[in-house]
């Protein structure tokens, strides 16, 4: 099959495009390298790379119809929203609402990454408006103009090419980057905001039982079901991090409901987060 992955040179892109070539599909990656990187290609027959925009997009100019579009590419993180809330809604949702087209056009289905912060409410920052901006129209195409697509929340995701440094980190990827070089770890706040870990592994085996199952009407939620307070995850890296003032836009906690992903694709995370810590290089030396 050949298969779009937007974002492809990301985190859960590159991870993703790793297993779909195993499993023998033909790939092509779009991404504008923004936050993606191109030591993450791949080297393989059955890749393509084009460094480009989602909104440019249009598979007539490239003479290739791909079956299925894995959507991860986005504008990510709460906090750099708020500085450039319109290109957050000119790629999330203006961005996503063009692949939809392209799909309705050519018959092509798409499983699309929404955001666990859709439960912290649509106008808790503009990350979110923009991410849930992209789930009400892929529900609304799909509920009256047939469009073949499912809906994907991924809770908090670490794991192999994680973002490390910058602006557009997670907290497992900064924290083993910092402790690996001497920085001081942060909180922002008292620590006790409650995130649902998820091992990048887990992730890419939902996205892959959703293409093997075809079920492209449905919402998912991909997490541990779990979660951990920043303090508890302070304590497993055995650290003594440095207190900052609370950041605006953040959910107090994020918890995945697994009963879809479960019931309809037999799926649920197995990885644990604290094994994954301690398997790491900088604690085990």
């Amino acid at each position: 099959m050949l298969i779009l992955v937007t974002g492809g040179a990301g985190f859960v892109g590159t991870n993703l495009i790793k297993e779909l070539l195993k499993k023998g599909h033909k790939i092509v990656s779009v991404d504008n390298y923004s936050t993606g990187k191109k030591e993450n290609h791949i080297k393989h027959k059955d890749i393509q790379y084009l460094d480009m925009d989602i909104l440019d997009i249009d598979c007539d100019g490239f003479g290739f119809k791909p079956a299925l579009i894995y959507h991860l590419a986005a504008k990510a993180r709460i906090q750099p929203s708020f500085e450039q809330p319109e290109e957050y809604i000119r790629v999330n949702y203006e961005g996503t609402y063009n692949l939809i087209k392209l799909c309705l056009k050519e018959g092509i289905s798409m499983i699309y990454a929404g955001s666990s912060s859709h439960h912290s409410g649509k106008l808790s920052n503009p990350y979110t408006f923009s991410k849930d901006m992209g789930e009400e129209i892929i529900q609304l195409y799909r509920k009256h103009f047939g469009l073949r697509a499912s809906i994907v929340r991924f809770y908090n995701v670490y794991g192999p090419h994680q973002l490390t440094e910058g602006g557009y980190t997670t907290l497992i990827g900064r924290w083993l980057h910092n402790i690996e070089n001497g920085i001081p770890c942060e909180i922002y706040g008292d620590g006790t905001k409650r995130r649902d870990f998820t091992h990048v592994d887990d992730i890419i085996n939902g996205l892959v039982k959703i293409l093997e199952k075809g079920t492209y009407y449905n919402d998912f939620e991909f997490g541990r079901g779990e979660n951990h307070s920043v303090l508890d995850v302070a304590r497993m890296f055995d650290i003594d991090p440095i207190f900052k003032p609370e950041k605006p836009g953040e959910a107090d906690m994020t918890l995945a409901n697994k009963y879809e992903a479960r019931v309809h694709l037999g799926w649920d995370a197995k990885i644990n987060l604290q094994d994954y810590i301690y398997d790491q290089k900088p604690f085990t030396s």
